[in-house]
């Protein structure tokens, strides 16, 4: 799948929730797909509209490496005690930042077959994926919680980066057409 990049507008939406009849077969198809992006991508988390999907889910693998999957989670408590962590984000890759948020996090939300449930008190790694993700769900990314400086250099540099990646893109493109031109040119003449 496709990662969405800092600049898409899908980023930037604020998510539906997924109707129970829509968790089939087909949509934990999708989840597997997800899983597979977000650890070839070396991810800990990925959720639905860094996929270009504006539904509310996500996918996650903390440090126990259990896959698991979030649909239309809330977050119903989090504690007063914050921690720090550098986060990036498959969406801006080769960026971090330094977030606050806090240690512990409860959640409720569906499984990849419908059925409720609640984790209390996650920590950790797993606490921090799931409000990064959920995050994304209300078009929220790490770098509105952090630094306005540091977030305004990232976008900058993020820009430029896209940018030259475009160019070079675009170059090859043009090389690979040129030669292929070349290429039927010389069949045609054979042809003849």
């Amino acid at each position: 799948m496709r990662v969405c990049k800092l600049g898409e507008e899908v980023l930037r939406t604020k998510c539906e929730n997924v109707k129970p009849e829509e968790i089939n077969d087909e949509f934990r198809k999708l989840l597997d797909e997800m899983f597979e992006t977000m650890i070839s991508a070396n991810g800990c988390g990925l959720a639905a509209p860094q996929v270009g999907i504006t539904k509310r889910f996500f996918v996650l693998m903390a440090d126990d490496e259990v896959k698991r999957v979030f649909i239309n989670p809330e977050i119903t408590k989090t504690s007063q005690e914050t921690v720090e962590y550098d986060e990036g984000c498959l969406s801006i890759p080769g960026f971090s930042e330094t977030i606050v948020r806090p240690a512990k996090v409860s959640v409720t939300a569906l499984d990849s077959f419908g059925k409720q449930f609640v984790i209390n008190d996650a920590e950790g790694l797993l606490a921090r994926i799931i409000q990064h993700e959920n995050d994304h769900l209300n078009g929220v990314m790490y770098i509105d919680r952090g630094d306005e400086e540091q977030k305004e250099k990232i976008i900058e540099q993020f820009k430029k980066r896209e940018e030259r990646r475009a160019q070079k893109e675009a170059k090859r493109a043009a090389k690979k057409a040129s030669l292929e031109a070349k290429i039927a040119a010389k069949n045609a003449k054979k042809g003849k």
